[in-house]
Formats: C-alpha cells, structure tokens, sequence
C-alpha cells in the first residue's frame, strides 16, 4: 500500500476492528439468551431469590381488590412498619404495582 496515506490506513484498520468488535459482541448477547434459554427450559430459577413474604404478598393483592390505590397501600404498609422484601423502611407505589404484576404472571 505504498500510495495509501499512513493515517488512512490507520483509520481503516480501526473501523475494521470496530465492526468486529460489534459482531462479537451481538454473538455474546446471542449466546447469552440461548444459555438462559436452555436454563429455564430445564427448570432452573433464574433472578433473585424471592424474598417477599407471601402473608405482605396477599396483603397487597387483598387491598388492592378491594380499590385501594397503590400509594394508599404503600403508605399503610409504611405506617405499619412492615420493611420492604430488601429491608427497607418506607414502601412506594411503584413497589406495590411491581409485585402486584408480579403475582399476575404467577412468578410472586
């Protein structure tokens, strides 16, 4: 490449490695998803570990068919001290719709 510019033949090899670069990481992302795949279709949990009480679980569901508002439910439990399922201390709304979604798709 003796008429080729340094630099733009610097540059080439650069984008070329970028390319490269994506495709391995599209194929890491591929491989990933088959691999959790291949762990769910055998029956393995995967995420964290459940750590709700199912008694807070039935709680929010029952006040929650019974129209309470999400943050009306986040606030009793709050108030009644009841810590969150990583230990916290104030509840919100947007934890009580995420378990009550959670219990919809049957995983809480």
């Amino acid at each position: 490449m003796p008429n080729v510019p340094r630099v733009a033949a610097g540059k080439a090899m650069a984008q070329m490695m970028a390319v490269f670069a994506e495709l391995e990481r599209g194929m890491i992302g591929l491989r990933t998803k088959e691999a959790l795949a291949a762990a769910r279709a055998r029956g393995t949990k995967i995420g964290r570990p459940r750590t709700l009480p199912i008694e807070i679980s039935n709680r929010i569901a029952f006040e929650s068919a019974a129209g309470r508002s999400l943050r009306a439910i986040a606030d009793g439990l709050t108030h009644d001290q009841v810590p969150t399922s990583q230990g916290g201390r104030r509840w919100y709304g947007s934890t009580v719709r995420a378990i009550l979604q959670s219990r919809a798709r049957g995983t809480a």
